[in-house]
């Protein structure tokens, strides 16, 4: 089954639609072994990582994959900068908890019902601005502090997911998906020498991105 479904601040595409007919800016190599994604890095900041499908191995060529490092004040410059002005695509996988006879989750997790590739425009007014003030209100200082900041998309996957639950499954019943990487991760290492709330897991930080 095909499925695309578009927004005007966020596309959500099905991995084997995405390969089929990529966007624009993109091209898909056959390998032996699979496929490999080229992207244009001038319009696209791409953060997936390498994955296994039914197709085969997915590589996305030259991305930075879901968690970001960076180590100076010139990669958090120009990480800031591809943040607030291109269109970031990440993988999200919805996903259909496995619950046990007595009603609770069983212990080999969710089992996978699409793999999507969702991207988000950046410099949609809107996004831009979420995008800015979180960076802004989560890292409180660049050059003598280490932090993580994960950036959150669940409740932007979950109202999509509310009104297009019949192209994730096929089932008479309907099923709410759960969400599964929809999120990715900024990683800043100070040279510091005392940097006392990274050592104690103080540093770490969130925020939401919402469509409306």
């Amino acid at each position: 089954m095909t499925i695309s479904r578009q927004h005007s601040r966020m596309r959500v595409t099905e991995v084997e639609e995405f390969l089929r007919n990529p966007p624009a800016g993109f091209s898909v190599e056959v390998l032996r072994s699979g496929y490999r994604v080229h992207s244009d890095p001038e319009r696209s900041l791409v953060l997936i990582d390498d994955f296994d499908s039914c197709r085969g191995k997915i590589i996305f060529h030259k991305s930075l994959g879901r968690k970001v490092k960076m180590h100076n004040l010139w990669e958090y410059t120009s990480m800031r900068k591809s943040l607030l002005s291109k269109r970031i695509y990440l993988l999200m996988s919805a996903c259909e908890e496995n619950v046990s006879v007595t009603g609770k989750k069983a212990a080999n997790g969710a089992k996978v019902l699409k793999q999507f590739v969702v991207s988000i425009d950046c410099n949609d007014p809107f996004i831009k601005w979420q995008m800015e003030r979180g960076l802004d209100r989560t890292i409180s200082s660049v050059a003598g502090e280490s932090y993580r900041v994960d950036i959150d998309l669940t409740e932007s996957l979950e109202s999509w997911a509310a009104k297009n639950i019949h192209i994730i499954t096929d089932k008479p019943i309907k099923v709410k998906p759960v969400w599964r990487d929809a999120s990715f991760t900024l990683k800043y290492y100070s040279d510091a020498l005392f940097d006392f709330p990274h050592w104690f897991g103080f540093s770490k930080r969130k925020f939401n991105l919402r469509l409306t």
